[in-house]
């Protein structure tokens, strides 16, 4: 039958939660301490903090040190804090935001 279902309907596209919670990475990208809901893959909290670690590295190479990066997309927000080679990062998704008609 392929794609569809008995009914001869397309299954619909799994909507998915987008994590709130906090979390804590060392230097070398070990998760220390993390309140990210157990439903999130560990890979994909490491892979942030990766990314987030090397945005701080490349900014101390280039010696433009900060300690805050705020990130904010259309339903996500991530803010992140240097701490000692390491970083605390928080993910928290933002409510959708509503147009209201003309």
């Amino acid at each position: 039958m392929g794609l569809l279902t008995k009914s001869n309907q397309a299954p619909k596209p799994e909507l998915k939660r987008l994590p709130s919670g906090t979390f804590t990475v060392d230097a070398d990208c070990r998760i220390v301490s993390s309140t990210v809901p157990h439903w999130v893959p560990e890979a994909q909290v490491r892979d942030i903090g990766r990314e987030i670690l090397a945005v701080f590295q490349g900014a101390r190479h280039a010696n433009l040190p900060f300690s805050e990066l705020n990130l904010q997309y259309a339903a996500f927000k991530i803010t992140a804090r240097e701490m000692r080679g390491g970083a605390i990062i928080f993910l928290s998704p933002r409510p959708p935001q509503t147009v209201a008609a003309s």
